[in-house]
This record gives structure tokens, sequence and C-alpha cells, in this order.
């Protein structure tokens, strides 16, 4: 994301201004007459993070799905931040926060809600929220059009709400009134990846021409000095199988990966159906193995703000000080190398997954959620949501090297990998959509538009 930390000022003082703000003011409808108050509990004109809390009422005599509430804090600069929900009555767990870029310099946070009920006559009480630069400098907030330094609650309409789709209190500031299309709501269908892996080997032309890259290049994750090899990955019946092996050494250790060539993949679902396995199909086992499906932004510098990571990782005999098998969903903000930091929310299960999953992930509204077998198995939010567009990737490769004699080699394999762009699909529908897309004959689709 760009950077620019120069502060346009703002002059909201005309008489005129204030006219036209009070007129906004006005609830949409007298059915449905929400308001909103405002205090900081960061006052200062210089501050390290900005600590708007709010709390939302209903003075109409309808209830208000909070779910259709959108609430609208306008900054101005365009300076990288990130949000968080310190503290809220109704619980942080439900509110979401995502900054949107505007023309001319500005932008907004947007802050949303995933459930609950405003009744006539209720309040949400406290919601405590912040939110601060990503590189943790100071900023200015006073030339903030929302802003306000008062640390009492006060009717305060230079934030705007929106109740499904409609103005209901505050001034609108800046290039876009208009809610629609809500950066945290996905829009609806924006195009389709699938693909039945039905190649005949890892030299299949149609594999770059549908947007494939079979890794050849060295480097990490895994032991030093391996090889990433493109024959070890076979299409055998349809299913994506990656070989991975080693003989004890580091250069007779082979690792596997295959990913989408380009980083066009965002907000939406991802699918796939894979096959862990918990034994090797040669030699001894005892391996500290990872079997993967996930998505990522790299890494462009140490703690890079714009980095992305989400994982499903099975370890079949633990590592990373685990003993035995376990199942990791993990969701990165960001990580430096050396010395080793790592930001991230990370959700396991220590069992045994070897079998055939079906594995989801949806990106949404300020939430990733992770589900096996139709089992919701994470819930990630908060700083952990992605920031820009990821690789799909699938990859084996080995944590480090044990003492054991002769080669062995562990197996992954994919059935299928599905992705809708800005949809959120239920496990259930990925599969009922798979199954259709088979059922017509199709091997391959992508209509996901190249960035």
């Amino acid at each position: 994301m760009s950077r620019n930390f120069r502060k346009i000022l703002l002059s909201l003082a005309t008489p005129l201004a204030l006219i036209a703000t009070l007129a906004i003011a006005n609830p949409a409808s007298a059915a449905q007459a929400i308001r909103l108050q405002y205090r900081t509990s960061a006052p200062g004109t210089t501050t390290a993070q900005a600590e708007p809390w709010l709390q939302l009422f209903n003075d109409g005599t309808t209830t208000i799905p909070l779910n259709q509430v959108k609430i609208r804090y306008y900054l101005t600069g365009t300076e990288t931040y990130r949000f968080a929900c310190s503290w809220a009555v109704i619980s942080c767990s439900t509110v979401t926060g995502h900054f949107v870029p505007q023309s001319a310099g500005a932008q907004y946070l947007e802050i949303g809600f995933t459930a609950g009920q405003l009744a006539p006559g209720a309040t949400t009480r406290d919601l405590q929220l912040r939110f601060y630069r990503a590189d943790w400098q100071s900023f200015t907030q006073n030339d903030d059009p929302s802003y306000g330094p008062q640390t009492s609650y006060t009717d305060w309409n230079k934030i705007a709400v929106y109740v499904n789709g409609q103005l209901a209190w505050g001034d609108p500031s800046g290039s876009n009134p208009d809610p629609d299309p809500d950066p945290t709501d996905p829009p609806g269908p924006g195009g389709v990846l699938f693909d039945d892996f039905t190649y005949t080997n890892s030299s299949d032309p149609r594999l770059a021409q549908r947007g494939w890259t079979v890794r050849g290049s060295s480097g990490g994750p895994g032991v030093p000095g391996a090889t990433w090899s493109p024959s070890a990955i076979t299409f055998p019946s349809g299913l994506l199988t990656l070989d991975s092996s080693t003989n004890g050494t580091n250069s007779g250790t082979v690792h596997t990966e295959l990913s989408t060539a380009n980083r066009k993949f965002f907000e939406g679902t991802y699918g796939a159906r894979v096959r862990f396995t918990d034994a090797p199909t040669s030699g001894p086992d005892g391996e500290h193995v990872v079997q993967t499906f996930f998505t990522i932004t790299p890494l462009r510098f140490n703690l890079d703000p714009d980095y992305g990571e989400l994982d499903f990782e099975y370890l079949p005999n633990g590592g990373w000080g685990e003993p035995s098998n376990i199942l990791y969903t993990t969701s990165w903000e960001t990580y430096q190398a050396e010395p080793w930091q790592a930001v991230n929310a990370h959700t396991e299960e220590r069992a045994s997954f070897a079998g055939w999953h079906d594995l989801v992930i949806q990106v949404s509204g300020g939430h990733i959620k992770y589900y096996v077998d139709g089992r919701l198995f994470a819930d990630h939010s908060g700083i952990y949501y992605p920031e820009t567009p990821m690789w799909i990737m699938f990859n084996q490769w080995f944590i480090d090297l044990q003492a054991a004699t002769g080669t062995r080699t562990y197996r992954q394999q994919v059935d299928w990998v599905y992705h809708a762009k800005n949809e959120v699909v239920s496990p259930a529908g990925v599969l009922s959509r798979v199954n259709d897309l088979r059922a017509e004959g199709t091997a391959f689709r992508d209509t996901v538009p190249n960035p």
C-alpha cells in the first residue's frame, strides 16, 4: 500500500457547511431513527493511536439488525492503519473494521457488525475502538473530519451511519458517500477458479496455460539446501500428488510445491479436497514434514504490514516443539526472519487427520473462517485479516531432518481446488458447486480477473 504521511487540512467551520451537516444528520426515516454518540479516550492532537468510543441509539419504532449497519469514521492522509476493538458491551467478536481509500488523499474506517439487533429505545452502549499506524509512528488526528477532542459522550454527526445502504445519521465526508460496493461485505460473485487436476505430468503445458507454476527454484521454507523438484509432482487418476523425500541429508532432501502464477485472490471462499498422510509411502517414519493448503502474499521486508498468509498446515509427526500429529490453521499479519518474530493468530487440534478432508477458508467482513469437513475449525479477525491479493499454494516440505537410515517419502494429494471471488459460500455449497462442475464435464474454469 502506498504511504503519504502528509495530511490535508480541511475546514468545516463555515456556516453553510454547518447548515448542511444539520440537515444531513436527520434520520433517513422516522420509523428507523438511529443516533450516534462519540467520545475519545486519546484526545491529544498527536497520538500513537486514535481511540474513538462510540454508542448507537435506536430512537425509532422498529428493530434494526446490526449486520445492516455501517459506521464511517473519516480521516485525511493515506497512511496504512490497523484497526482493533478493545472492548464492547455487544462483544468485540461481532465488530469488524476496514479502511477504505478515497480520492484527494483521504480514507475512512468502516465499522460493521456480524450479529445482534438494536431494539427500539435500546443502545449498544460502549464500543471502545482504536486504530494505529502499521509502523507504530505517532500521527496527527485533529485534522481528521470525524475527530473530536471531547472525553464525554455527545451526539456526533461528523461520523456517518448507514442502515441497509441508506444514510441514517451524520455527514459523509470525501468522495464516496455511497456505501456500495461495500468492502467488508462482498458485493456478489466476482469470478470462479476450479481445477480438477487432470494433467499428464508436471511438464504438461496446460499447467502454465491455466495459471499454475510448478516450483523448481531453491530457497525456503524448510531444510536449507533442499531441492524443490517438479518431477516429484505427478497427477495419477487426476489427483495432484506431491511426493517429498529425504535420505537424511540436506542435499538429498526433495520438497514439492504447486502455486498459482498470479496473485489475484483476496476476499471470497477457498476450498480444496486434500489427503493428508501420517506414514511415508516408503522408508522409516518419523520425519517432521508439513503438508499444506494455503494462500500467501510475499514478504517484501521484515515486518511488512502488507504481508498476508492463511494456512492449513498438517504435521503428521509433530515439529516446532510438538511431539506428535497436529493440524494448524494460521492467519498471518507479518513476521521477521532474523531474529524470529511472528505476528499471527493460530488454532490447532492435536489429533490424526490422515485421510481425505474438505478444507474451506472464508475471507469476508474482517473475519477468516476455517472449516474442516464442514465443521468450523477457527475464526480469526482483527489485524490478521489480509490486506492484499494472494497466491493459492499447495506444498509439502521438511522442517528439519531426523536421524534415520534410508530414503523415506511422504505423499500429499489434492482432488480439486475451488475459489469464489467476493462471495461467501458454505462448505456444503462448495461441494455442491464442485459436483455440478464435474457433472457437466468441466475439468477447469478460471473467470477470476487478473490484477
